[in-house]
């Protein structure tokens, strides 16, 4: 009966340190923060071009071109660059293709100020892809690893490039990464790999300390709602079936995180983060 006794006592003993070090595990979660700038304001005056077919044609749409600042116990990792800091000025740019109207609203010194940052900060930057709204400032980052896609790379930045992508030359520290890529080895910060877009298009995965939910950016997969719901693809993407393929992992892979996606281009997506971020 003693024996008895004695072994439901040490099985409960067990129970409880596997209790305590699953909680233990769960406190020692990094505190990871994640900051939203605004590196443009985007007005596309020919909407049709985000579709394959004539659904915008005559359709305008107010874009926001976000970037983001993730604060890791292990280093800081900036996503996106916005627009080129020559848009900083009183008004906006007509473009010549007469698609956007483009402005900056402040240069990256002075918004990763307001932050508390500097450009010397930065560990690490990524960009989802290689688009003019999307390397503005890239090249401000020169001292960070440039963490990209090895075909992305070598679409803008190959020795066979014959004019390489001008933002992105001077940054000489780079990884080139095949697929998802876990940016500090925990889980907490993830380059999600979405080709289609361009090449070598990536979304980030964040889990952010105090919010319910972990936070997906979606880089260009899509611009706006509609194209979300109904899985647009634009007319200028590298690749419609790449991009489709995509969109299907990036939404199993949100749902099975249950995460709170962040539509990049999105005016009231970043509304809805700057909201959670509060």
């Amino acid at each position: 009966m003693k024996k008895l006794l004695f072994l439901f006592l040490a099985i409960g003993i067990l129970g409880c340190k596997k209790s305590e070090k699953k909680e233990t595990a769960k406190a020692e979660k990094p505190a990871v923060k994640l900051y939203q700038l605004v590196g443009g304001s985007i007005l596309v005056k020919k909407l049709e071009v985000f579709s394959q077919d004539t659904t915008y044609t005559g359709q305008q749409k107010q874009f926001t071109d976000a970037y983001y600042v993730i604060s890791h116990p292990k280093g800081n990792l900036m996503w996106d660059a916005g627009l080129p800091e020559q848009l900083v000025m009183p008004e906006p740019y007509d473009e010549p293709s007469g698609v956007y109207r483009i402005q900056r609203p402040d240069s990256l010194v002075n918004q990763l100020k307001s932050i508390g940052f500097k450009i010397e900060d930065f560990d690490y930057f990524a960009m989802s892809h290689s688009h003019f709204d999307h390397t503005g400032h890239a090249n401000y980052m020169k001292d960070a690893t440039l963490l990209i896609q090895e075909n992305e790379f070598n679409s803008v930045l190959g020795d066979s490039i014959p004019e390489k992508n001008p933002a992105l030359t001077q940054l000489t520290k780079v990884k080139k990464i095949k697929g998802d890529f876990d940016v500090f080895g925990d889980g907490t910060v993830v380059i999600k790999y979405t080709p289609g877009h361009t090449i070598g298009h990536q979304a980030l995965y964040v889990e952010v300390a105090g919010l319910e939910k972990p936070v997906l950016l979606t880089g260009d997969l899509y611009h706006f709602k509609e194209n979300r719901v109904h899985k647009r693809v634009p007319s200028f993407n590298y690749d419609v079936a790449q991009t489709i393929e995509s969109m299907n992992k990036f939404e199993a892979f949100a749902k099975e995180k249950n995460a709170e996606v962040i539509i990049q281009h999105s005016p009231l997506d970043y509304q809805k983060l700057e909201k959670l971020l509060k």
